[in-house]
């Protein structure tokens, strides 16, 4: 039984919120099985949260003055870059999804944009009090999700006033290679 199981080889890539990956999806944990743009839309808000906690954890550590100083902020830019680079797949497949609508796409650059200013945005200001800091960081998420809801509006317009293309036809070649 172990041979034929050798012998088959490996198990074929399990596809999880739009991307290959193993049984627990990190990038966009709430969007297994669904299509690339809710995968990207669920990992603009998680990875948004994955930073702002990191950045909470520097502040807990060192106060929000010394939140920033030297290697202080080391894991929040870390984390930061890392996740730019985890939303890299989702957004490109997202885009790849949206290619059919011009004004899709621009929304999905826009919303992306909005991501990396927010995360950008994730350190604290010199004077900022801490409920003032509290709100600023809590604020994107109402900002992406008006974003979303308005991509997700645009999807359903662009789907009811476009049709699939057909299939192509099989010329008589074709059709013949096929049954052999």
């Amino acid at each position: 039984i172990a041979v034929a199981a050798l012998a088959a080889g490996p198990a074929p890539a399990q596809t999880i919120g739009g991307n290959p990956g193993p049984q627990y999806n990190y990038i966009c944990p709430h969007a297994d099985g669904q299509p690339a743009l809710e995968c990207y839309f669920d990992a603009v808000q998680h990875l948004y949260t994955m930073c702002r906690n990191v950045k909470s954890i520097e502040i807990i550590e060192f106060g929000y003055e010394k939140s920033a100083d030297g290697t202080n902020a080391a894991k929040s830019e870390y984390c930061l870059d890392k996740q730019k680079q985890n939303i890299a797949r989702p957004y490109q497949a997202a885009l790849k999804e949206a290619k059919k609508s011009k004004s899709l796409t621009e929304r999905l650059q826009s919303l992306h944009e909005m991501w990396l200013a927010a995360m950008s945005e994730l350190k604290w200001k010199s004077g900022e009090s801490d409920d003032a800091y509290k709100t600023r960081v809590a604020h994107p998420y109402d900002d992406f999700k008006d974003r979303i809801d308005g991509i997700k509006k645009v999807v359903i317009i662009v789907e009811q006033k476009t049709t699939p293309a057909p299939a192509p036809k099989k010329d008589g070649r074709a059709a013949a290679k096929d049954k052999r």
